[in-house]
């Protein structure tokens, strides 16, 4: 028998009275999109949230304008917060944290959202074992973020809760082990880009069609959303919810039969595949 689907994790109860102060290390759109996040769903009041000057002017601006405290150096920002995302850019993540290293201490959790950053470099670079990676995609600046984290050897479970909590803030949160995350990034990493190209493909059908670019373009984003939604509340197969679409000698069927002709299930997974491989090939 099949495994059955794994779910995402349920937010923990509330953890607003757990009083702990949140850092941010690089204010970039998905740390702010995080930051955001938590202080509308109440999980951290935005005092608690901080981090240090961008060298775009505009991104602290962004992180003041959510009332998060504005620090002056990345120092003061690990001194100053019991849970410390790294957000920077991948590229710089070892430079940041050897920089950081004398600075952390086994009280701080480090929290990663770099993608392709391996635990084991983490650990090295940072000299900490109290880690959790997250991988979460762009639609988190939307709060449909497609989480996954995975803890090291030293992560406790009150800090598994903050975590998920931080980030059920921004969508849904899974849990799985490092050795899935290159997979991860294929999919959901890699995957609105490919949802994005279905969306405009199916508007240019539909002005193929005789349909205004406008109606077309706002008929295909409402049919992607209103599908997922059923598939993710309803918890039936997609296949099952297709055949409910699908009648006998139908409109459905007719385009579902063009969609085998090119290869379009097959297309997707090879999309995957290849986007896990890079990232392989990267990390």
């Amino acid at each position: 028998m099949a495994a059955p689907p794994l779910q995402p994790v349920p937010p923990p109860a509330a953890v607003n009275g757990d009083g702990f102060r949140l850092g941010f290390i690089g204010a970039g759109n998905l740390a702010e999109s995080i930051a955001r996040g938590v202080a509308a769903s109440g999980v951290l009041p935005a005092s608690a949230i901080r981090t240090a000057p961008h060298r775009r002017p505009e991104r602290g601006a962004a992180f003041a304008s959510i009332g998060a405290c504005l620090l002056d150096t990345n120092a003061q920002v690990v001194d100053d917060s019991d849970v410390i995302v790294i957000s920077v850019k991948p590229q710089i993540v070892k430079q940041v944290l050897l920089e950081l290293k004398p600075l952390l201490s086994d009280e701080k959790l480090l929290v990663s959202i770099a993608a392709g950053i391996k635990m084991k470099d983490l650990q090295d670079w940072s000299g900490q074992r109290r880690i959790i990676r997250v991988m979460p995609n762009t639609p988190s600046a939307v709060g449909q973020a497609a989480s996954v984290m995975c803890l090291g050897e030293m992560a406790t479970q009150k800090d598994e809760n903050r975590v998920q909590s931080l980030f059920s803030a921004i969508g849904k949160v899974w849990t799985a082990e490092e050795k899935y995350f290159d997979a991860v990034t294929g999919l959901s990493g890699s995957g609105p880009a490919y949802v994005f190209l279905a969306i405009e493909a199916m508007a240019d059908g539909g002005v193929a069609a005789g349909l205004p670019r406008d109606l077309a373009l706002g008929l295909a984003s409402q049919t992607v959303l209103g599908a997922a939604t059923m598939v993710s509340e309803t918890g039936k197969h997609p296949g099952q919810l297709k055949d409910q679409v699908t009648s006998p000698a139908g409109t459905t069927i007719a385009g579902v039969q063009e969609l085998e002709k090119g290869a379009f299930r097959g297309t997707l997974i090879s999309a995957v595949v290849a986007a896990a491989k890079r990232c392989r090939e990267l990390s």
